[in-house]
């Protein structure tokens, strides 16, 4: 049986699960009474959002009546969103071609360009389609012309399909079957596979998910993996349908999964290379992994019960066994206590991770305002890298401080364009170039600095373009930048958590803005709670939140007025005392809804 190993590659919302969904109806992997939408994305925040947030594998059969042959089909679907880019990078280097996916109510968007470009630098064979034809608003021609004009290609051919209601969807197959080369036959040499995700299981330990380079494996094996010195066994090996289907043997070409039987987490990594422990000696070379993930945002994890500590700590090692883009390391902070620093690929792998450690693991979490990466070339010369603001230091031994910056493309339909260059004239940044797709869509590139973008920018894109506008970004770099530590005072007691970095241009905009923010999220009190800004030294923001009040004096009839005097007096202390000693909870929902409005 031949063997046929793709991707389906798109920018959000373009319908990749939703054709997923199809090849798995067609090739009765799954029957059609069986199954609901976006069936490979099992976990319940991919359907709640209704987006991919990891890549999903299946294996599929496939009987091509023009030649009467049987294809073995392995699909990984992938996610769509810039901050899961690393799950596209990843699923790439396992297969020999691509589906190329546009939503022609959208046409070509960022997102489309950057899949497409990591996809070239793989070498993968190529196939266009677009999709939701029949749709209400559909702008076929044009979305081919611009997927055409991409690829070089002839218009012809592009594929024109609806994954939803089924339309020419076993084209798209017969396509797959006919472009996409099989596998290179290298089962005659020693085994070799590469992990490119996983998982933990309580009873099978660390499950592997790989892709068989060579030679073969069946169960019961002893294997090793390289890079991280751990031998295990292949207690389990199977491919997916998409849940897990034992085999009795995994071949050269085949995508599938090894259970490990390893219980160490930390011990299996994305983009290691499994042997057998037979030939652990021999000298076998590794197989080309990954790049190491870079993280472009940061944030620091604290459980709001400081004995949830060690829990915090095993439930991050469970996420990044299928979340290779997460790192984390341990922190202690006298305020906050014992963390984690984390760095994530941006606000919305922020928010995904902390909701699946709250839902998975039941925790009640802070979460430090995110940051980026800084650096600072201190007074003696020495040079630091800072990701967190609980770590800025003082002023005084500050020199020279530098920022990240980033190359920012924005594609937009043509009507959309002055708009967005009236949001950008409200940044930092530096034009560098227009591009044009087709007749109807325009690419605007800015030099700028990351933190401009990391927090808010996204949804003020969306806002101000209607949704039709779409982003994708690459950092390029650091560069001078006069920078300093914005301080948040609730109660006159700092919250390390809602620090950030800014320049001095911005401060005073920025410490009213969260001030006021903070005034109207933060619950009320028994006492009145200031909440101030402090930049370089010295306020220069302040809101207050007014207490509770209560009319102590409600009981009274009559008398002298110095009886209400009295009591309002004592009511007065109580505050003053409750104020001085108070310490405000900051809810966890308050965190991300600062973020949100940012």
């Amino acid at each position: 049986m031949e063997i046929r190993n793709f991707v389906i590659i798109a920018h959000i919302d373009h319908g990749k699960s939703t054709l997923a969904d199809r090849f798995l109806e067609l090739t009765k992997t799954v029957e059609k009474g069986d199954i609901q939408n976006q069936y490979l994305d099992a976990m319940s925040l991919e359907r709640e959002r209704g987006i991919t947030i990891r890549m999903h594998p299946v294996s599929m059969k496939y009987f091509d009546v023009r030649s009467g042959k049987e294809y073995l089909l392995n699909l990984i679907d992938t996610p769509g969103h810039v901050d899961f880019s690393y799950e596209v990078s990843r699923s790439l280097a396992a297969v020999e071609g691509a589906i190329l996916l546009v939503d022609v109510t959208k046409g070509v968007q960022a997102q489309t360009i950057s899949n497409l470009e990591l996809a070239k630098k793989q070498g993968l064979v190529i196939i266009p389609v677009v999709n939701k034809i029949d749709a209400l608003h559909a702008q076929v021609e044009e979305s081919i012309i611009e997927l055409a004009d991409l690829l070089d290609c002839q218009p012809e051919d592009v594929l024109k399909i609806s994954a939803k209601t089924g339309i020419n969807i076993e084209d798209v197959l017969q396509r797959v079957v006919d472009k996409i080369p099989p596998p290179k036959d290298n089962s005659n040499n020693d085994f070799r596979a590469l992990i490119f995700d996983s998982l933990y299981d309580s009873y099978k330990g660390v499950v592997a998910y790989v892709r068989i380079k060579d030679g073969k494996i069946t169960p019961r094996e002893g294997i090793y993996l390289k890079a991280a010195n751990a031998i295990g066994e292949s207690k389990e090996i199977g491919n997916f349908k998409p849940e897990f289907v034992a085999r009795n043997i995994l071949e050269s070409g085949q995508i599938g999964y090894i259970a490990t039987g390893i219980k160490d987490s930390g011990k299996v990594k994305i983009g290691d290379t499994i042997i057998k422990l037979k030939d652990k000696d021999r000298g076998i070379e590794f197989l080309e992994g990954y790049q190491e993930v870079k993280s472009v945002v940061f944030a620091s994890l604290y459980p709001h019960n400081a004995d949830d500590y060690d829990l915090l700590k095993d439930a991050l090692g469970k996420l990044k066994l299928n979340d290779a883009a997460l790192i984390y390391e341990e922190e202690s902070k006298p305020v906050l206590g014992r963390g984690f620093r984390c760095g994530f690929l941006g606000m919305l792998h922020i928010e995904i991770t902390t909701e699946r450690l709250r839902r998975d693991f039941g925790l009640d979490l802070i979460v430090s305002y995110p940051s980026i990466e800084y650096k600072i070339k201190t007074t003696g010369g020495e040079e630091l890298t800072i990701c967190s603001p609980i770590d800025w230091p003082d002023e005084s031994f500050i020199e020279e401080t530098f920022e990240q910056f980033a190359l920012l493309e924005l594609v937009m339909p043509n009507e959309y364009m002055g708009s967005v260059i009236n949001l950008m004239a409200n940044l930092d940044n530096e034009y560098i170039d227009t591009k044009h797709i087709g007749t109807a869509k325009t690419v605007l590139v800015y030099e700028l600095p990351l933190r401009e973008i990391m927090v808010g920018f996204f949804d003020k894109l969306k806002s101000t373009t209607q949704g039709y506008a779409s982003m994708s970004y690459k950092i390029i770099g650091y560069k001078k930048s006069p920078l300093a530590k914005l301080e948040i005072l609730i109660n006159e007691q700092k919250e390390e958590t809602l620090s950030r970095i800014i320049p001095a241009s911005k401060a005073e905009y920025e410490a009213r803005k969260i001030a006021k923010k903070l005034k109207d999220t933060l619950p009320k009190q028994q006492y009145a709670v200031p909440i101030q800004g402090k930049y370089k030294g010295k306020i220069i923001a302040r809101e207050t939140i007014s207490a509770f009040r209560k009319d102590v004096t409600g009981y009274l009839y009559g008398g002298d007025v110095t009886r209400k005097n009295k009591l309002l007096d004592k009511q007065k202390k109580g505050k003053k005392l409750l104020q001085q000693k108070g310490k405000m909870r900051i809810p966890p929902n308050v965190f991300f809804d600062l973020f949100k409005q940012d």
